[in-house]
């Protein structure tokens, strides 16, 4: 399997899995990242991760790298094997579900009040991609 070329946020559209990215690639799409996060209101992100520890830890990476209050867990997983997180911080919840079948990756949405403004999805992201 290739390496998808990475060059822009949009590249990572079609993608359901997160790609390995170099310094340089990780600089232009953060910059780009945080320019397109500039008009929304408020964020989803989901993560899709080997285990509940690994999502929550990039989680907490992307609060503090984004100066984000950090969410609360609304349930404790019981099982173990990959997951899918879901945090809102419109309502500063954290959901994370076991999950098979799914990609590895961190992918953000914008939400706006405006409800003229579509939100979008950026991602999947590598899970370091805020560490």
């Amino acid at each position: 399997m290739s390496t998808p070329t990475i060059r822009s946020l949009a590249d990572f559209g079609s993608l359901r899995t997160a790609p390995d990215l170099q310094p340089e690639q990780r600089l232009a799409v953060a910059k780009e990242l945080v320019d397109a996060m500039a008009s929304f209101d408020w964020f989803t992100v989901g993560i899709m991760a080997p285990s509940s520890d690994a999502a929550l830890t990039t989680l907490r990476s992307l609060e503090l790298a984004l100066q984000w209050e950090a969410m609360r867990l609304d349930n404790e997983e019981q099982e173990s094997g990959p997951v899918f997180l879901k945090a809102n911080q419109s309502t500063g919840l954290i959901r994370i579900r076991v999950e098979h079948g799914l990609g590895e990756g961190v992918l953000i949405s914008g939400h706006s009040h405006d409800p003229e403004q579509a939100g979008t999805t950026w991602g999947p992201l590598p899970l370091d991609f805020f560490a």
